[in-house]
């Protein structure tokens, strides 16, 4: 008997009973023949016509999005940005929702990943089940916080601005992104076309007034003369290596946290909410409580914002290393540091370079590794090292309850957690875990 030939569902439509929120800007739901759809641009309880985007007739799953509201939720309000909406900008996953509902949802997010990957409730996790919003974030529904400090605005094949649509190279055209800072839409970039380049990022230090663009030109595109609204430097990437060039002015942007000034070249991670560096290093050292003297690890250290944060509560006698993968931000990572004789930052891949270091015991450690999370291997080597107390700090939080997981597995508990709303009107969510040696139970 031979197999059904598959088709694709792109452009059915379903009426369907919204049910809860899913890791990823969506919601579940399904068909009356109990197919799953991940609907977008809905909310939990709502009755909506749902539009396959994405699916064949064979596929475990299929993606939606609610293109006509039935029964509305309590939560939804109008999309504050045009541009927000099915087929529309991919950045933002609930501008439909009140600001209060978006943390909600993302609270239930995180509490359902740590429950199915990690076998921990909120309880277990020494959460309170909140999202804080970040300063100044709490605002009327209606209104959004103009927070992100780096955008990567994608120019069509005319040269004009816009933002990827969901899940698509497609590019959408916008005036204006409602979440970018106030720093970046002060350049103008969204006023004048861009001929012959690919992407244009925007970056906007909240430590300083440095700003940066960094032009991606299309195979065999020409450097256009940057005139904006505001002094930028300027950089470029080049097609062949991928590497970032300066063309004009500083290749870095200064930040600030901490009371220090960390220098930030192209390419290099700074956080991008700009009320984030600090929200995060006040977490981390509320839960670490470095002593002097400690023995620290900084791991996926970045430009070197935590290393720099123990280094300066450690005394003359502690000690911190930090790893990290990318060659610039090590660069600025010393850079930044070099006033702190007791830190070390080590380049290289955490996994390789841990073991090489012959470290076998240490007070203090932070990882704040990227999205995938730290992964078995890393958790194991340093669950082994008896650290006193250890900050993980997770863009992520699936990646997040499969290291807790391991962690637990290495003998570690998690003491605290704490969730913070640093990418207002997205999907996404920053947590900070506080481990410590599960034997302080006894």
């Amino acid at each position: 008997m031979q197999n059904e030939p598959t088709s694709s569902l792109v452009g059915e439509e379903y009426e369907v009973e919204v049910g809860p929120v899913a890791h990823g800007g969506h919601c579940i739901a399904r068909t009356s023949e109990g197919r799953v759809l991940f609907v977008r641009h809905t909310l939990p309880g709502e009755k909506v016509v749902a539009r396959i985007t994405d699916g064949e007739s064979d596929s475990r799953f299929l993606r939606a999005d609610a293109v006509r509201i039935i029964e509305a939720s309590k939560d939804r309000v109008e999309a504050p940005c045009p541009y927000a909406g099915p087929g529309k900008c991919g950045g933002c996953d609930w501008q439909h929702a009140k600001p209060g509902a978006q943390r909600r949802l993302k609270g239930e997010v995180i509490a359902e990943q740590l429950q199915r990957l990690a076998g921990l409730t909120p309880e277990e996790a020494g959460w309170d089940g909140t999202v804080m919003p970040a300063e100044g974030d709490k605002l009327p529904a209606g209104e959004v916080p103009a927070w992100r400090t780096r955008v990567q605005y994608a120019i069509d094949e005319d040269g004009k601005v816009g933002l990827r649509k969901h899940r698509s190279h497609d590019v959408e055209p916008v005036e204006r992104c409602l979440i970018a800072a106030p720093g970046v839409t002060e350049l103008g970039i969204e006023k004048r076309d861009w001929p012959g380049m690919a992407t244009v990022e925007a970056i906007a230090a909240t430590g300083s007034h440095d700003r940066q663009v960094i032009l991606t030109p299309r195979p065999g595109g020409r450097l256009p003369l940057v005139e904006l609204d505001k002094p930028v430097s300027v950089m470029r990437v080049d097609e062949r290596d991928g590497g970032v060039h300066r063309v004009h002015g500083r290749a870095f942007v200064r930040e600030r946290a901490d009371d220090r000034t960390y220098r930030v070249g192209s390419g290099g991670f700074w956080q991008v909410h700009p009320q984030a560096a600090n929200t995060l290093v006040r977490a981390v050292m509320q839960g670490l409580l470095p002593r002097k003297n400690d023995m620290a690890l900084d791991l996926y250290c970045g430009v070197g914002l935590f290393a720099g944060a123990i280094g300066q509560r450690i005394g003359e006698k502690g000690a911190v290393l930090g790893i990290e993968s990318g060659k610039r931000a090590v660069e600025d990572a010393r850079h930044n540091l070099k006033d702190l004789d007791r830190v070390r930052i080590e380049h290289g891949k955490v996994d390789q370079i841990l073991p090489r270091t012959g470290i076998t015991e240490c007070d203090l450690i932070v990882l704040d590794p990227p999205r995938a999370g730290a992964g078995k291997q890393v958790v194991t080597h340093l669950s082994a090292l008896g650290a006193r107390r250890i900050a993980y700090v997770a863009c992520d939080p699936a990646a997040l309850a499969r290291d807790l997981a391991y962690f637990r597995e290495g003998g570690y508990r998690v003491r605290t957690l704490r969730a913070f709303d640093l990418f207002p009107m997205t999907h996404h969510v920053e947590c900070v875990a506080i481990l410590e040696p599960a034997k302080k139970d006894a």
